[in-house]
């Protein structure tokens, strides 16, 4: 079995690679965030919500010939439990 992925806590997007993940302000990698949603220590769309991020992925998804619908479904279930949108 391999190692687990990390995934950005914002958007689910996995981190494979150092240039996927967003930078501390310090300027170093951050294994927590992509570099989509996170730079220099701090969220790029800070007042970004929920809602909005889920649209946004259906959005991206559908740009990926994945079904908006089911795209929409998949963001509502796993967003939810990430860091970034924890109450």
């Amino acid at each position: 079995m391999g190692q687990q992925v990390p995934i950005c806590q914002s958007c689910s997007m996995p981190l494979r690679r150092p240039e996927d993940c967003g930078t501390n302000t310090d300027g170093s990698k951050t294994y927590e965030y992509c570099h989509f949603c996170f730079m220099d220590g701090k969220f790029i769309n800070p007042e970004l919500t929920l809602d909005q991020q889920i649209e946004k992925m259906a959005g991206m998804a559908a740009k990926m010939n994945i079904p908006q619908d089911a795209a929409r479904q998949m963001a509502q279930t796993i967003l939810p439990t990430l860091k970034r949108w924890q109450t």
